[in-house]
């Protein structure tokens, strides 16, 4: 796998991970549970890191003190800044931090903190849309259930048709300066942004999907953990 042609362009990434993830617990944090030995943040990040970054930063929050103890690979480009309220918080903050490291049509992949199955044929295929492009794009996958309009008492009032819907994933990928722009334009048009896609979305930014992988799991309930070690077992070969 390599990456086609950046003319000139280097690839940073962000990892938000200042999140009290309360869903998943309401004491622990779901990016610093262990799988093969492994914190999933390290597991993310080192999946991150199968790319040729220039970078990794990783927006923290103020009473973290166990991030910077992890193992990660190329430890010498793991770089750490102060998280935010939200998450488009942790991630402003990011950009403003490369603001003074990157240049302003740099490749910037935004990824959660808590999705460590990502392949790398994902994020090579990902990075590959966005330079040959030269437009934002994002990892998604088809919608393949039936959807359900829930109203009150878990009554359903219509069934979604799923024709053209996509789920969205991580990493979601654009230029420090479009994204920078988008999440400050939307913030201050009071703009609920749940993803940088939503942001991007407001400006009038055309985002391209890549097509990604139902294994590309978001730990976010306590039993997605178990699954999630089974995942990343079948991806490294092993017997679960």
């Amino acid at each position: 796998m390599q990456i086609q042609s950046l003319n000139n362009r280097k690839i940073w990434a962000i990892v938000p991970a200042a999140g009290s993830g309360s869903r998943f617990s309401k004491t622990e944090l779901k990016q610093y549970q262990r799988i093969q030995d492994q914190t999933v943040l390290e597991h993310t990040v080192n999946r991150l890191n199968q790319l040729p970054l220039a970078g990794c930063v990783l927006a923290i929050g103020e009473q973290d003190d166990f991030a910077h103890q992890l193992n990660f690979e190329n430890a010498e480009n793991i770089h750490f800044c102060l998280g935010g309220a939200e998450r488009v918080h942790s991630v402003l903050n990011a950009l403003i931090y490369l603001s003074d490291l990157a240049e302003p049509n740099d490749i910037i992949l935004v990824h959660d903190a808590a999705r460590p199955c990502v392949t790398v044929e994902c994020l090579y295929d990902l990075v590959n849309t966005v330079s040959k492009v030269a437009t934002s794009a994002i990892l998604a996958i088809p919608v393949r259930d039936t959807l359900k309009r829930v109203v009150h008492q878990q009554s359903i009032q219509q069934t979604v048709s799923r024709e053209q819907l996509w789920q969205a994933q991580t990493p979601q990928a654009s230029s420090l300066i479009k994204l920078k722009t988008a999440i400050e334009t939307a913030l201050k048009n009071d703009i609920v942004i749940t993803d940088e896609a939503s942001a991007l979305e407001f400006m009038g930014e055309i985002v391209q999907v890549v097509q990604g992988r139902s294994d590309n799991l978001k730990i976010t309930y306590p039993d997605d953990l178990e699954l999630a070690r089974l995942i990343l077992n079948a991806q490294h070969g092993k017997t679960a």
